[in-house]
């Protein structure tokens, strides 16, 4: 299994960046989808997610209104457009995808794409 980022960059403040997160090795459209990101000296926090099937989204309070998570099934690849970024949102961004399995999660993590913003 394979979960590979990329798109990430330097932007300035008020810029866009989409980050894509293009999976391989494992069945995509059963998979909970999540982007998270870590920034220097703190926790990896959860981002934005997406059900298997595209239909819910859930994202956190600091870029709610400014980044959008989609998925293409098809594709097998998982989107993050982020807009209106801001210095705090650098950090190294991450893809996850869950599959729950009877009582169990099972969870795949990518390498990671570093994102900054800086003027």
């Amino acid at each position: 299994v394979q979960l590979v980022e990329s798109g990430g960059g330097l932007v300035q403040p008020g810029g866009s960046l989409r980050l894509s997160c293009a999976a391989s090795g494992l069945t995509f459209s059963s998979y909970v989808m999540s982007w998270y990101r870590q920034a220097a000296g703190k926790e990896r926090e959860l981002v934005a997610g997406i059900t298997s099937n595209g239909d819910n989204t859930n994202y956190a309070d600091s870029v709610k209104g400014r980044f959008t998570i989609s998925r293409d099934n098809d594709k097998n690849t998982v989107y993050l457009q982020m807009n209106n970024l801001k210095p705090e949102d650098t950090a190294v961004y991450y893809c996850k995808g869950r599959r729950r399995v009877l009582s169990m999660n099972i969870d795949y993590w990518g390498q990671g794409t570093q994102v900054t913003v800086s003027s």
